[in-house]
């Protein structure tokens, strides 16, 4: 799966001349927490958060009075507040890239670019959508997370006497174990009773973490 498939197109933007303000009232209207800062080809040179915005507003304890508050934010750009060193991703990247990304620069978005100019964002919540649909978040069935060797064949030996059970595996995710000669599976199955596919796929694994009906 790619970017180009989960990101959000025709992000709402805004330039380098948009006042502090004027961009906050934007985030909080159209309920986004980042706005990318474009140029007049659409590059975009920067990204802004709530955060950074909240940030240049006066504290609550300044003797200004509310109107200079006002006018003195209506003076700053968002090219005073806004990251410009940015990190961006490109429209065909892999999702596991973008989340890496993020992860690695510890940032909740990134501007999605294809041949300089932008064409979307993705963000956490995007990833957290994926992440629950590779899991089944939102499918009824038996949960199971299991202990396997890490080992050619593992998967096909486990899914062989389920599919033998005529069960449905609705999601199915392999994460790293507790040592380099395992791995966890984690996976949920409809179309079987819980004591039947325990007892079945017991001589294939090496422990049943966990099971559950969701």
């Amino acid at each position: 799966m790619l970017v180009s498939e989960r990101m959000t197109r025709e992000p709402i933007t805004i330039t380098k001349e948009t006042p502090v303000p004027d961009a906050l009232k934007l985030m909080r209207d159209r309920k986004v927490r980042r706005l990318p800062v474009i140029d007049a080809k659409g590059r975009p040179i920067g990204i802004v958060s709530e955060k950074d915005l909240l940030y240049a507003s006066p504290s609550p304890a300044t003797t200004l009075s509310i109107y200079e508050m006002q006018y003195l934010l209506s003076k700053i750009p968002v090219t005073e507040v806004m990251t410009s060193n940015l990190i961006t991703v490109a429209d065909d990247a892999t999702l596991e890239e973008a989340a890496r990304l993020m992860i690695d620069n510890q940032i909740g978005g990134l501007p999605v670019v294809e041949g300089g100019r932008l064409v979307g964002i993705i963000t956490e919540t995007d990833i957290f959508k994926i992440f629950l649909e590779l899991l089944g978040g939102r499918e009824h069935g038996i949960r199971l997370t299991l202990l396997v060797q890490d080992k050619k064949g593992e998967l096909s030996r486990l899914i062989e006497p389920i599919a033998g059970l005529d069960g449905n595996i609705v999601s199915l995710g392999t994460f790293l174990g507790d040592d380099p000669s395992n791995r966890q599976i984690t996976l949920k199955v409809a179309g079987v009773d819980q004591e039947t596919l325990i007892n079945t796929i017991r001589p294939f694994v090496l422990e049943i973490v966990d099971v559950r009906e969701t």
